[in-house]
């Protein structure tokens, strides 16, 4: 409470420069806050969303299951993504004798796939990391910014000190220690965007190590029966079916 009330006599009694510092804090602040509770939302909502599905993938009977699941629910969650992107590929890959591109048409399938699901987690890594850079540079310089309005603030109080003439202890500790409060503001700002960042840094390894190890487990469930399709254009009937949902998928996940 009084250090609350020092605050309100040391912004009350600032110039210009003090109380822009003070604000650009404040904002910081709820910019954090804001981007923090959003991410802890947002990764509650994502963890059941993957745990449902991949819990529906494993448990799934054939692929059409799958796309079935993709089709009703759509892309919710990372794994569901990297799945839509293999469909994706597959798709591609089987229309590529009637729609030959340049790419396309000189990759094999298995580099196809690879890149279509890598580029599926690069996706969902640059998505993981939105607000990373905002919280980073606010734990970094938010102290530097209070230290900034620290030094100015004592400046003034010692100023003022010399011009009234009075150099007692009692006329200096005031002011100047309702100035160090700015310092206190800098750290109040800066330590839990500084935690948030780690604890998010941490939560995005653990999910896109977990995503690199499933795409392997997408790739050969796609690859086996892209290479069986390629290979033999008259066994078609599954596959036909399998692709036909899949493209429902992607059209109601985009």
């Amino acid at each position: 409470m009084e250090a609350f009330t020092a605050l309100s006599q040391l912004v009350a009694a600032a110039d210009g420069v003090i109380r822009s510092t003070f604000f650009i804090l404040i904002a910081a602040s709820i910019g954090s806050w804001t981007l923090i509770l959003t991410r802890l939302v947002s990764g509650i909502r994502q963890r059941r969303a993957s745990a449902g599905f991949l819990a529906h993938f494993w448990q799934a009977g054939s692929i059409e299951e799958i796309a079935q699941w993709l089709r009703a629910r759509g892309v919710t969650d990372p794994f569901s993504h990297l799945v839509h992107h293999g469909f994706n590929a597959v798709d591609t890959l089987r229309n590529r004798g009637r729609e030959v591109a340049g790419v396309i048409a000189a990759a094999s399938p298995d580099e196809f796939m690879t890149r279509a699901l890598r580029r599926a987690i690069e996706q969902d890594r640059t998505r993981l990391e939105n607000g990373q850079t905002f919280l980073a540079s606010v734990a970094s310089v938010a102290p530097f910014v209070g230290l900034f309005g620290t030094v100015w603030g004592i400046y003034h109080a010692l100023s003022a000190i010399s011009k009234a003439g009075s150099n007692t202890l009692e006329a200096v500790a005031g002011p100047v220690g309702e100035a160090l409060i700015m310092t206190g503001v800098g750290l109040v700002v800066a330590i839990p965007a500084a935690l948030a960042y780690n604890l998010i840094a941490r939560e995005n390894a653990k999910t896109l190590s977990q995503l690199n190890a499933f795409a392997y487990d997408v790739f050969a469930f796609l690859s086996t029966g892209v290479k069986t399709d390629l290979a033999n254009q008259d066994a078609r009937q599954t596959g036909e079916r399998v692709m036909t949902l899949a493209a429902h998928a992607r059209g109601n996940a985009a």
